[in-house]
């Protein structure tokens, strides 16, 4: 292969859609490099415009008026239910905006090209037969992907293939299939919440050996690609979302990928597995057996087994998968994605430490995201304590993460620990005292001393931890009382030291040791 793609359609393809504009909209784009062209956007009222891959062209100095949109959709087909009209034979798609009158005062028309050479990136995973779903942001390629895919199957392989095209956006516009699909046969859908029906029509009705099916969304959709999965037929689709987790993450769509559940483990399982007796499983298997993210239009992420895929997900890590390059001499580069493995085990006194947390930001508010945490009764704690700090809604924005322990295993918790380097906290209970203890230790807030008190005992534990690290040599510090050995001992713990508490009252210490003692 001499070059990583083709457009199989010819100019006079774009000329057909220009030709539907009004004239001054047309000469101005006569100036533009069509062969660039991505959509021409009409809003009533405001300036035309040409949008290309790197910029935004004005195409006239005058406001879209309602005889402008009236020239167009004189031109054009019907539109159907999904605000959706073509070109016959054409693959450019034209979508409406509307009023609450139901009349149209916004117009897009995209222009569509059928593209050859766009698979080889998964050329090699249709071939096994085996079923493939695909995912990518609006306008990644998704739909260019499967109309090369079609044509592939039924030219190169000779199968019977299908293709259920709800708003004519994979084989064009009009009753005769654009030939960007090949031999493939087209079945059209009436509306689009009949596409679930003409799914399953096609399987009973036309024998197909593949379907072809984009943007599944529906509940209905799903239980009908399962269907069809069942039958034996092999099953190529889209679905929204750009990753597998956010397919998991979708309620209506994950059965596509096995469906989540909640179990509850035995102590014995439990302990096994080291997690919390509640924890989310793969319901049932896979609709689709391979999966792939589509970085860009040249770059995806395939998972070849969707089950495991979703099963490492679901205990809480990263599932790595296979990244695949196109680069622009067709060479293909393939390496494999970086996924997180298990942690290891670790001690108890390991266990029971926190890891050391990120420094609080000095100069304004705590920044505070609580998960499954009460958040009245965290703000009356941190009032209470005279605590600087805020609750947000966003964990983007959040300096540290309080949650509640039972929901340690929960999805969405571990979606947003991945989101942010905010160290996490456990409270056991949702209770203003659990909360206040907890706020006390991060804060490091002692009761009965003063704040002089408080900063003299940390300084020297930095020093002494600094001399422990740096020399080697354990370090014993000066007497304190209890409350100020607390505060100091949780600090050491906080970096990963081991501190020991030597003497008697009152000249009872703590000692300081260059590595943690095992157990």
């Amino acid at each position: 292969m001499t070059g990583r793609k083709k457009n199989s359609s010819p100019l006079g393809d774009i000329h057909l859609l220009v030709a539907t504009l009004p004239g001054d909209i047309q000469a101005a784009l006569g100036k533009l490099p069509l062969e660039q062209l991505v959509e021409v956007v009409m809003d009533l009222g405001r300036f035309p415009e040409a949008r290309l891959p790197d910029r935004v062209v004005r195409l006239s100095e005058k406001p879209v008026n309602h005889e402008d949109l009236s020239h167009v959709l004189a031109l054009l087909g019907e539109f159907t239910d999904d605000n959706r009209a073509g070109i016959e034979r054409t693959l450019h798609r034209i979508s409406a905006i509307r009023n609450r009158k139901g009349q149209i005062i916004g117009l897009t028309l995209r222009v569509g090209r059928a593209i050859f050479g766009t698979i080889e990136l998964l050329r090699d995973l249709i071939e096994t037969g085996k079923n493939l779903l695909i995912l990518g942001r609006p306008g990644v390629g998704k739909t260019t992907k499967l109309r090369e895919m079609a044509r592939v199957l039924a030219d190169d392989f000779h199968k019977r293939v299908i293709v259920i095209d709800t708003s004519n956006e994979i084989a064009g516009d009009g009753d005769i299939p654009h030939p960007g699909i090949g031999n493939a046969r087209r079945m059209q859908v009436p509306r689009p919440d009949r596409q679930h029906a003409v799914m399953i029509e096609a399987v009973e009705n036309h024998m197909p050996e593949v379907i072809i099916v984009d943007e599944i969304g529906t509940e209905a959709e799903a239980a009908a690609a399962r269907t069809i999965a069942e039958r034996g037929v092999q099953l190529i689709g889209t679905a929204h979302g750009n990753t597998l987790e956010n397919l998991i993450m979708n309620p209506i769509l994950s059965d596509l990928v096995g469906g989540v559940q909640t179990v509850t483990l035995g102590d014995e399982e439990a302990r096994r597995r080291g997690t919390t007796k509640t924890v989310n499983e793969r319901k049932a298997p896979p609709t689709f057996d391979i999966l792939v993210e589509m970085a860009g239009r040249h770059e995806v992420v395939v998972h070849k087994d969707t089950a495991v895929a979703v099963d490492t997900i679901l205990r809480g890590y990263q599932a790595g998968g296979e990244r695949r390059v196109q680069a622009e001499d067709g060479s293909i580069r393939i390496e494999e994605a970086k996924g997180v493995s298990p942690p290891q085990r670790r001690s108890r006194s390991q266990r029971e430490a926190p890891e050391q947390p990120a420094p609080l930001p000095t100069g304004g508010p705590v920044r505070i995201y609580p998960h499954g945490v009460n958040r009245e009764l965290l703000e009356r704690a941190g009032r209470d304590l005279e605590l600087d700090v805020r609750i947000v809604a966003r964990v983007e924005s959040a300096d540290l993460i309080i949650a509640l322990r039972s929901r340690a295993e929960d999805m969405g918790l571990k979606r947003i620990t991945r989101l942010t380097e905010a160290p996490l906290h456990y409270i056991k209970r949702n209770t203003t005292a659990e909360i206040r203890r907890l706020l006390q230790k991060i804060f490091n807030l002692v009761s009965g001393v003063d704040d002089e008190e408080v900063r003299e005992a940390i300084e020297e534990t930095e020093q002494a931890i600094r001399k422990a690290f740096e020399e080697g040599v354990e370090v014993a510090l000066t007497p304190r009382r209890p409350t100020l050995r607390k505060a100091q001992h949780r600090y050491i713990s906080n970096l990963g030291l081991v501190a020991q508490s030597v003497g008697r009252e009152p000249e009872r210490h703590l000692v300081i040791y260059p590595v943690e003692m095992e157990e």
